[in-house]
């Protein structure tokens, strides 16, 4: 009897060299952690695939896929079978069983796609797909063959063993998480930062949150909606630590210390000074920001230049070349959208000044910061007093 399994597919892992074997070991280890609580599943390693299989019993899909498809690296999950015995007359006995299970009488086009990487096996590719496309069509009235454009793909590869699926589930690629270094995002409430940070966990990187709480101007709301969206980002990464720094103090010390108009760019040198504190002590190579080049005051090519000017480290900015609505669209795909639209402010929002600067000179700006002798402190204290929260 067939056993069901799920085919995992892989994208660019699969074209990395002699490391390879590293990634994949990420994407082995993922699978099994995400399935731990939830059965008896095992990881069959095949070139080009993985293989999972439940050993406890007949696989559940509703249950595993759910777990599994959130797992940067993958590009494609297949329900499909495993079967039991090598030969075309179980092959064919097995696909007819799969096609009226999956498809019952409803009139469909389909095809045959056959791989035949086992060339001891009695046929080869071609021959495969002619005889089990006449076998389907002999046994189910209600298929019939278009090779370019059918409504259904039957996939047999024959390996060590022979599998066959007609469903491929795509997932959101990328790199196995992790296998790019560490990052710390500076995480507001907003659109924009919670994207970003998925978007660079999507290419392997660590990434952790860094959220700037400034009561009683911004509530307890505001905090619950970041801790929230770091929950979310959770489901894609498997955790999350997300510090929680205390800004008020230091916001105060600007609004009474710097002109109104350039208080948005010194907060922001502020924060990324904090946040690269706490990179530093996590051993992180990066901070990530979810700006996007013009979209508001701060984010011109001046702005940036300034706020970028006060770190030592990089600064990934993945929505850099995005539009709002382009962002939006990401977000509402990853569960992020409709957790931002809740209406509580962040801190950089609640002293914005009616005419900010938008093209702020680096050296003015350094000018007014060398005067505020106390910066130091109020950065050293908010990150000394940081909470940390793990997700």
């Amino acid at each position: 009897m067939a056993e069901k399994v799920l085919l995992v597919k892989f994208g660019e892992v699969a074209m990395r060299g002699d490391n390879q074997y590293i990634f994949i070991n990420r994407l082995i280890l993922a699978i099994r952690r995400n399935l731990e609580a939830v059965g008896n599943y095992y990881v069959v390693r095949e070139p080009g695939r993985l293989i999972v299989e439940d050993r406890g019993g007949e696989m559940d899909y509703d249950t595993v896929i759910p777990r599994v498809e959130p797992i940067f690296g993958l590009v494609g999950l297949c329900p499909g079978l495993k079967l039991e015995e090598m030969s075309m007359e179980t092959l064919k006995k097995d696909a007819l069983a799969h096609m009226q299970e999956m498809y019952g009488d409803t009139p469909m086009t389909f095809k045959v796609n056959a791989r035949r990487s086992n060339k001891g096996f009695e046929a080869r590719s071609q021959e495969i797909c002619a005889d089990l496309g006449e076998y389907i069509l002999d046994n189910m009235s209600n298929m019939t063959v278009n090779v370019k454009t059918p409504d259904v793909v039957l996939y047999v590869e024959v390996r060590n063993r022979i599998y066959l699926y007609s469903k491929v589930i795509k997932t959101y690629g990328g790199l196995p998480y992790g296998s790019s270094g560490k990052g710390v995002s500076l995480l507001s409430g907003g659109i924009d930062s919670p994207v970003a940070t998925w978007m660079m966990a999507k290419r392997g990187v660590e990434v952790e949150g860094v959220y700037f709480h400034s009561p009683p101007y911004t509530s307890e709301w505001a905090k619950q909606k970041v801790i929230d969206l770091g929950k979310r980002i959770a489901d894609f990464t498997g955790s999350f630590k997300l510090y929680v720094v205390p800004f008020t103090d230091l916001q105060l010390y600007l609004l009474e210390n710097v002109p109104h108009d350039k208080l948005t760019i010194h907060l922001k040198r502020a924060m990324m000074r904090a946040a690269e504190q706490i990179a530093v002590k996590d051993g992180a190579w990066s901070l990530i920001t979810g700006e996007s080049v013009g979209q508001v005051a701060s984010q011109t090519m001046q702005g940036i230049y300034a706020i970028n000017a006060v770190c030592n480290m990089p600064v990934l900015r993945p929505l850099a070349g995005m539009d709002k609505q382009e962002i939006i669209n990401i977000g509402t795909k990853i569960g992020t959208y409709d957790i931002s639209i809740r209406p509580y402010e962040d801190c950089c929002t609640i002293f914005v000044a009616k005419h900010p600067q938008i093209k702020p000179r680096l050296h003015v700006i350094e000018r007014i910061e060398k005067k505020l002798t106390d910066l130091d402190k109020y950065i050293d204290e908010a990150v000394e007093k940081a909470e940390i929260i793990e997700l």
